[in-house]
C-alpha cells in the first residue's frame, strides 16, 4: 500500500470530510450551486444512505460513503459513462490498497466484486436536462470494514463482502479516498481526451463473467443469454436465444 508521502492528490479537486450526513448524494446536491470544480464529499457516517432504485445502503461506521459532485458540459448519454470511469478508479484504488489485483472484477453495470461477492457500488445521479444538466453526482460505498447480512440483501443478489474478511487489509476511509481520488482524476483525463473507447476496453478486461451466461431484469423482462461485450454507448449486449441485445439498464444475476 503507498504511503502517505507518495499520494498526490489530484489537483483542481476539492476535498470535503464529513463527520456526519444524511447522504452524501444529497449533501452533493446542496453544495453544488456554490462549487467552482469537481469536489469530493466523504462522510464518516450516513443517516439516510441511499443505494440504485432507491434501495437503503446498509453503511455501518469504518466503511466507505463518498460522492464525486462535478458540473458538466456535456450530454446526458455521455454523462453517465463516467460510471465506467469510476469502477476503473475503484479497481485501480483496491489494487493499491491490497497489492493485488486477483479477485477483483466489475460487474455491469456498476458494482466491484471481490472474490464474486459484492464490495462496492456506484450511484449516479444528475439534475437537470439535456445540456442543461446543472450537476451531475458520483456516489461510491464500499464495505471496507464490514458487510451487509445476507438477510438485507435482496433475492437472487451476490453475497456482500468486506474487503477487511476477504483480503485482510484493514483501511479507513479517508486513507482510502486517498487513493480513490487520485485514480479517477486519471481515469478522468482519460475519458475526457480520448472519449469512452479506451475506457470501455479497459472495462472490459476486468469484467466479470464475460463469455459467460447470465441474465439481465429490466423492470419489465428477463433476458438470459451470453455476456457478449459493452457496447460503444455503455449497453450491456447479450447473445440470446433471439439474437443479439443491446440493454441499456437493468439487474444483471448470475
Amino acid at each position: 500500500m503507498k504511503q502517505a508521502s507518495e499520494i498526490d492528490w489530484p489537483e483542481g479537486y476539492g476535498r470535503r470530510v464529513l463527520a456526519s450526513v444524511d447522504s452524501t448524494n444529497a449533501e452533493a446536491a446542496r453544495l453544488a450551486p456554490g462549487l467552482r470544480g469537481p469536489e469530493w464529499i466523504l462522510a464518516l457516517e450516513q443517516t439516510a444512505a441511499r443505494g440504485r432504485r432507491g434501495r437503503v445502503w446498509v453503511n455501518p461506521m469504518g466503511n466507505f460513503a463518498a460522492t464525486l459532485v462535478m458540473r458538466p458540459n456535456e450530454s446526458p448519454d455521455k454523462v453517465a459513462l463516467r460510471s465506467f470511469v469510476a469502477s476503473l478508479a475503484l479497481f485501480d484504488a483496491l489494487v493499491a490498497a491490497t497489492g493485488r489485483a486477483e479477485g477483483i472484477s466489475l460487474k455491469w453495470p456498476n458494482d466491484v466484486l471481490l472474490n464474486g461477492g459484492k464490495l462496492a457500488g456506484i450511484l449516479l445521479e444528475s439534475a437537470g436536462a439535456g445540456r442543461g444538466l446543472s450537476h451531475f453526482a458520483i456516489g461510491i460505498g464500499v464495505n471496507l470494514r464490514s458487510a451487509p447480512a445476507r438477510a438485507e440483501v435482496e433475492e437472487g443478489a451476490l453475497r456482500p463482502v468486506s474487503l477487511l474478511s476477504e483480503s485482510g487489509v484493514a483501511i479507513g476511509p479517508e486513507e482510502f479516498l486517498d487513493l480513490l481520488a487520485p485514480a479517477y482524476a486519471r481515469f478522468e483525463a482519460q475519458f475526457v481526451t480520448y472519449g469512452f473507447a479506451p475506457i470501455r476496453r479497459a472495462w472490459l478486461d476486468r469484467a466479470a463473467r464475460l463469455g459467460e451466461a447470465i441474465t439481465a431484469r429490466t423492470t419489465r423482462d428477463s433476458h438470459h443469454g451470453t455476456f457478449e461485450t459493452v457496447d460503444e454507448a455503455g449497453n450491456l449486449v447479450l447473445m440470446t436465444p433471439k439474437g443479439r441485445q443491446a440493454i441499456a439498464a437493468a439487474e444483471v444475476f448470475f
